[in-house]
């Protein structure tokens, strides 16, 4: 045969092996057809191809269509080593090994009793690598004592080559179809609904589950469009979320959409979706929970807990209503009793003028008590129901404390209570509030500081900016009443004439939140109690306000917005 021949023959056996790998033959008969092609340009040899199992370090059968079935399956699980014959000893080593004769050749002291009875005299064993290292060995078998030459060295070279693309090729696909195999169980038999659909959400795949939670058998819905399955409402959010996926965005958390059924119920769903594949292969796979149960699940428990919630609410209503009743009751029958008693007094008897008048002095203060009380509880009623009017503007605060304080001065003369300010008459700091509330407010705290203090104590009145201050040396505050001190009918002590129906802290605390400012109390045993009120600050040509920070605009009852201090 003439070296173009040759050239020829193995181009058109090379060209017969590829043609079975890209028609998906399978590993025995792509390396069969190498071994046999081998042999028909070697006259005399018989070969064989042993594949390595890299984990146990053992070899196994791959092809060897002429070599003796009996001595194939009697090497079929070889272990390599530094001594088991031709091709143990190759893929250890990871070279070619020649065996010129097997009966003298020392690497095959333990199999040549396997080799010789078959007629096998002589075998050189080629490794064959791939990509991770070793995959095999290619064999080449003579009958008798033999040393092959540079011919036979290149088409052993050529043919190792091919068996190497058959091995991994095998090794390539054989992984891609566990893994398809993989898939194709997790999809089909997943209790979770799943399905493929291309980039615009026309389904390509559905599992079981899926079309069991939508009532359809799984052919009705191949090459529907997801629109299809989805309330109109929810259509526009999942075809922007593939949209976003088709153009490269991240996948995101789960997204709640509400699927129609078949029987036109409705499933609550949450939508996980993620891109799978590349290029124009690019498809979207989606996995589909019912949160229906779920759902109805939390709507129970947020009702009950909203109906517990109002359950509690009503009876704190309800009790708070029972407290102030009781309360106002208590505060209102004491004036109510005097005014009774002296008009009674004034209709029965006749009265010397000192007694009169001292009866008529006694009426009015209790019906003046009796109009504070009621006028009180009316602005907490208004604060509540923010109803409050206001009438903020520009306000001297130097000008109203030295107003309140020479209103309030004979009542704190009384218990020998000495009331200072360094601020001055007019033109001192300003905030913007209404002037009437804030006056409100500076008698409820300086009538505190007052009635709960040590005789011949003393209230001092101070200002920094729009924040207020009302200081006093008396007993203080005791730690357990720090927190209530602004809840009405809260009485924080003193003296045993201190009286008080428990209303102006409280009445203090709505009235500043109401104006956009907050509160705040300094107070401990033994230490005296200040009292810090914070406005909105004017603007200098009082247009505009600048709210305090931390306030809470909206709050306009007792409650959140009270900071406590020393306590």
């Amino acid at each position: 045969m003439s070296e173009l021949d040759e050239t020829r023959g193995l181009l058109d056996r090379q060209h017969h092996v590829l043609e079975l790998l890209a028609g998906g033959a399978s590993r025995a008969e792509v390396l069969g057809a190498v071994t046999l092609a081998l042999e028909e340009l070697i006259p005399g040899s018989r070969c064989s191809v042993l594949v390595l199992d890299p984990a146990a370090g053992t070899l196994h059968h791959g092809a060897a269509p002429s070599l003796p079935p009996a001595y194939s399956a009697a090497i079929d699980g070889l272990s390599i080593g530094a001594d088991a014959g031709s091709c143990g000893t190759a893929a250890y080593r990871g070279t070619a090994v020649i065996a010129e004769d097997i009966a003298v050749d020392e690497r095959w002291a333990r199999f040549r009793t396997l080799a010789l009875p078959h007629g096998l005299g002589s075998c050189w064993s080629s490794p064959i690598r791939g990509h991770d290292g070793v995959l095999g060995t290619f064999a080449v078998y003579h009958a008798s004592p033999h040393r092959p030459d540079e011919r036979e060295r290149r088409l052993v070279a050529r043919f190792t080559d091919l068996s190497a693309v058959a091995l991994e090729h095998d090794r390539l696909y054989g992984a891609l179809g566990e893994s398809e195999e993989r898939f194709r169980r997790v999809f089909e038999d997943n209790a979770v609904g799943m399905a493929l659909t291309d980039l615009d959400g026309r389904f390509l795949k559905v599992n079981d589950a899926l079309a069991t939670m939508l009532g359809h058998p799984p052919a009705a819905l191949l090459a529907r469009d997801l629109d299809v399955v989805l309330l109109g409402a929810d259509r526009a959010a999942a075809r922007d979320l593939l949209h976003r996926l088709a153009d490269g965005a991240a996948p995101t958390g789960p997204l709640e959409v509400g699927l129609v059924r078949a029987d036109g119920a409705t499933v609550q769903a949450a939508l996980t979706v993620s891109l799978v594949g590349a290029g124009p292969s690019r498809h979207v796979s989606l996995n589909v929970v019912d949160v229906t149960a779920r759902r109805a699940a939390q709507r129970e428990r947020t009702a009950r807990r909203e109906a517990e919630l109002a359950a509690r609410v009503a009876e704190d209503a309800s009790r708070a209503k029972s407290e102030l009743l009781s309360t106002l009751s208590h505060e209102l029958r004491t004036p109510l009793q005097a005014i009774i008693g002296f008009a009674e007094l004034l209709g029965t008897l006749e009265l010397p003028p000192a007694r009169r008048d001292a009866a008529l002095g006694h009426i009015d203060a209790a019906a003046r008590h009796v109009l504070d009380l009621v006028g009180d509880v009316l602005d907490l009623a208004r604060l509540e129901a923010r109803a409050l009017p206001l009438a903020p503007e520009k306000v001297d605060l130097g000008a109203l404390v030295h107003e309140v304080l020479a209103l309030l001065e004979p009542v704190a003369a009384r218990r020998g209570i000495r009331l200072r300010t360094d601020l001055p008459a007019g033109g001192g700091p300003t905030a913007w509030a209404d002037p009437r509330r804030v006056r409100q407010v500076l008698i409820n705290l300086v009538t505190n500081g007052v009635r709960h203090n040590d005789v011949d104590g003393w209230v001092r009145v101070a200002a920094d900016g729009a924040a207020v201050t009302v200081a006093d040396g008396g007993p203080g505050i005791p730690p357990g009443l720090l927190d209530r001190l602004f809840l009405p009918f809260t009485q924080a002590g003193g003296s045993d004439e201190a009286g008080g129906a428990g209303l102006g802290l409280a009445l203090v605390h709505g009235l500043v939140t109401a104006m956009a400012g907050e509160v705040s109390v300094d107070s401990a045993p033994g230490e005296g109690t200040t009292v810090t009120v914070r406005l909105p600050v004017a603007a200098p040509d009082g247009s505009e306000i600048t709210a305090p920070a931390g306030s809470d605009v909206a709050a306009a009852v007792p409650g959140p917005g009270v900071r406590s201090g020393r306590g």
